[in-house]
C-alpha cells in the first residue's frame, strides 16, 4: 500500500530537500533480511505472520493465519511526473513517487509502508528490471535504513514481513507485475515529509535513458 495521494497534496514541501538513497544491484546475499529472489511465481508461497499477541497467553495452534491470499495484478504507469501504480489485488489506486527531471534525474518518494500481516510478492512476466526501496524491521525507521535494490528482471522477490518498502519501481513504463499477498492488508507507514523534512531520492540507472 501507498497513501492515496492527489498531486497537489504528494508535492506540498519543496523537493529540494532530498535525502539520496544508495542503489545498489540486488544479489541473493545482500536480499537477505530483506526479500527472498523468487524464480517460480506459482510455486512461491506467501509468508504469512500470525496475529500478533498482546498479552502473555499463546496462540491456538494454527490460527491467527486465516486472511488468506490477495492475487491479482499490480499494474504502473507515468502520468505527467507521477509514478502511478494500480493493485487489483486489494483494489486501490496510488501515487508512489514523482520522477525528479534536474541535474541527477531520479525518483523522488515520500512515504514507505510496512505489512506485519504477511509477504507480498512481485513478479514480471516479461522480465522488466525494477528497483525495490527497501529498510530492514524497525518502528524507528530513518532515511538513512533505506536502499534501493536494482534487479534486472531476471527474477521476482518476495518483500518479507515488517519490512518496510514501497510498491516497486519498474523502469520501463508501463508495466504489469503479478503480485499476491496477505488478504488483511495490513499497513504501518511513515511519510518522510512530515516526520522528517525530506524526500528519499533514487537516482535513475544511468543506462537507462530518463523518463521525458
Amino acid at each position: 500500500m501507498a497513501t492515496i495521494y492527489n498531486s497537489d497534496q504528494f508535492m506540498n514541501t519543496d523537493p529540494s530537500s532530498v535525502f539520496i538513497v544508495p542503489l545498489i544491484i540486488a544479489t541473493i546475499e545482500n536480499l537477505k533480511g530483506y526479500a527472498k529472489p523468487v524464480s517460480d511465481y506459482e510455486k512461491e508461497e506467501v509468508i504469512i505472520e500470525p496475529w500478533p499477541l498482546k498479552g502473555w497467553r499463546k496462540l491456538v495452534s494454527g490460527t491467527g493465519i486465516e486472511g488468506g491470499i490477495a492475487e491479482d495484478l499490480f499494474e504502473f504507469e507515468i502520468k505527467g511526473d507521477f509514478f502511478c501504480a494500480t493493485n487489483h489485488a486489494v483494489k486501490r489506486s496510488y501515487i508512489t513517487a514523482q520522477f525528479d527531471k534536474h541535474e541527477t534525474p531520479g525518483i523522488l518518494i515520500r512515504e514507505a509502508n510496512y505489512h506485519p500481516d504477511g509477504g507480498q510478492v512481485f513478479f514480471s512476466p516479461d522480465r522488466k528490471p525494477y528497483i525495490a526501496l527497501l529498510a530492514l524491521p524497525t518502528d524507528d525507521i530513518k532515511p538513512e535504513d533505506f536502499k534501493a535494490f536494482y534487479c534486472d528482471g531476471s527474477f521476482g522477490i518476495q518483500i518479507l514481513p515488517n519490512v518496510w518498502h514501497q510498491p516497486i519501481f519498474p523502469l520501463h513504463l508501463p508495466a504489469s507485475f503479478k503480485n499476491k499477498q496477505g488478504k488483511v492488508h495490513a499497513c504501518v507507514a511513515v511519510d518522510f515529509v512530515i516526520e522528517f523534512g525530506t524526500w528519499l531520492k533514487i537516482p535513475y540507472p544511468p543506462e537507462l535513458p530518463a523518463i521525458q
